[in-house]
């Protein structure tokens, strides 16, 4: 994923954070610790949808895979959700289809589901091959994987509150060096033009990059300033069901995302899921934007530990 994702990796606010507070989750412990657990998610499932997705080739925006891509995705969407389509827009020039499906129209509370599903035009971090685009199917695939198969446990659970997903599109078409509304266009689009006039939920999971073996997702700044509350009840969660060892307590960067401009524009609490390793050279691991981010990046066992985390999170609604 993202160059673009790094504006600054420690700013000072979150240095003292970082000091101060290393036991930052455990204070929401006390209002959770007794929620049964409630949920099973298919992990073959999931891994399936990515790899659903990456058989249709890299999904750059304006290639046939991408079309492609948008049909299967919508079609996945409309089997699990009460109503499901593709919202088109054009943003700074590019042709924007955000796929979108809601549960539970009826619902006033409401908790948004997102990730991005398109996959950058160019390998740029690769060596050999940095002109061509890789498949993505950690960096854009994962995480709508995840998603869609929450979405299917979804439907036979039928949760308290309302649902809404939406697949960003145009998210990796990013300059490398340029500023930071050159990328995530499907979100800007979506934010400034939501599926619904005065949409509101009360709370949104964004899901990028989260298919790696031995994850690591530390507490993203920008989550933490827009969505601290949430962020405590997610990672509380994840070390109820035993998947603490991927939601590390430590901060990792400020990254932006397509949660930031729904904080920004919409005012929704939105919290981001990624993995960020300080210990990795870019954070994001080194299949990031290379030919490596294929399906041999993609491992079961995080898709689990993300996809029960964000199910068991909804259903505690």
């Amino acid at each position: 994923m993202k160059i673009k994702t790094i504006i600054i990796l420690f700013s000072s606010f979150f240095l003292i954070l970082g000091c101060t507070d290393s036991n930052t989750t455990d204070s929401a412990s006390n209002t959770i610790q007794n929620v049964p657990i409630t949920v099973t998610f298919n992990t073959d499932s999931a891994y399936q949808y990515v790899q659903d997705q990456v058989d249709f080739g890299p999904r750059v925006p304006g290639s046939l895979a991408h079309k492609q891509t948008a049909e299967y995705l919508q079609k996945k969407l409309s089997q699990y959700c009460d109503t499901s389509f593709i919202q088109h827009g054009v943003f700074n020039n590019i042709a924007i289809n955000n796929i979108i499906g809601s549960i539970n129209q009826d619902k006033k509370n409401r908790i948004l589901l997102c990730a991005h599903w398109d996959t950058r035009p160019m390998a740029d971090q690769d060596i050999e091959r940095p002109t061509e685009p890789a498949d993505g199917a950690n960096d854009g695939a994962s995480g709508v994987g995840v998603i869609i198969e929450i979405a299917r446990q979804l439907q036979q659970k039928k949760p308290n509150v309302g649902v809404d997903i939406v697949f960003f599109d145009a998210e990796d078409m990013g300059e490398a060096n340029g500023a930071a509304t050159t990328w995530c266009l499907g979100s800007q689009y979506w934010s400034k033009n939501p599926h619904k006039s005065n949409y509101i939920a009360e709370f949104g999971i964004l899901l990028d990059m989260v298919g790696p073996k031995n994850a690591v997702f530390a507490i993203e700044a920008n989550s933490w300033m827009y969505a601290q509350l949430y962020v405590k009840n997610v990672w509380n969660t994840a070390k109820r069901l035993g998947h603490g060892r991927f939601f590390n307590n430590s901060f990792g960067g400020q990254l932006v995302d397509d949660h930031l401009f729904i904080n920004q524009n919409l005012g929704i609490p939105t919290l981001d899921i990624i993995h960020y390793d300080t210990k990795e050279n870019t954070g994001f691991g080194d299949f990031w934007h290379t030919h490596k981010d294929n399906m041999e990046t993609i491992d079961k066992i995080t898709l689990k530990a993300v996809g029960e985390t964000v199910l068991q999170v909804v259903m505690d609604k």
